[in-house]
């Protein structure tokens, strides 16, 4: 049974946020904006308005589903940290590890390769849902 009022919300919200954010910087030119945009032929100002904000609205829509779902998976599993919150962190980093491999890496890594898409563009898109769900699994996991 689904017991929605178990969760924290505000846990959620705030992985959301992080997510976000996280994705703001990791696909910024200090980070792999100049590599990304090269790896699927964008030019530099191409687009830049069109399109941006709707990108924003829907990525963190899509954020904060997935920092709900993956909040009912570490309840489901009873992952919380119950004698300490590092046990609860280290919990909740596993399943988001996990699920980066099950939800993310396993589709997304043959889909380029039916693609012709450069391992690099897996990387550097795979690489932001590892980091981003080891650190909002471990915030869920931690933050009851």
């Amino acid at each position: 049974m689904i017991h929605l009022q178990t969760l924290n919300y505000l846990a959620v919200l705030v992985s959301a946020v992080i997510l976000w954010v996280l994705g703001a910087i990791w696909y910024s030119p200090a980070l792999f904006a100049k590599p990304w945009m090269e790896l699927l032929g964008i030019k530099k100002g191409e687009g830049k308005q069109s399109g941006l904000i709707l990108g924003m609205v829907a990525s963190f829509i899509g954020d904060l589903v997935l920092s709900f779902i993956l909040a009912h998976i570490i309840v489901w599993a009873n992952a919380f940290g119950f004698a300490t919150s590092a046990f609860g962190f280290a919990n909740g980093c596993v399943l988001g590890v996990l699920g980066w491999i099950g939800f993310i890496a396993a589709p997304n890594l043959p889909q380029g390769i039916y693609e012709r898409r450069p391992f690099k563009l897996f990387a550097i898109n795979g690489g932001y849902w590892l980091v981003g769900l080891f650190i909002v699994g471990g915030l869920l996991g931690a933050w009851r």
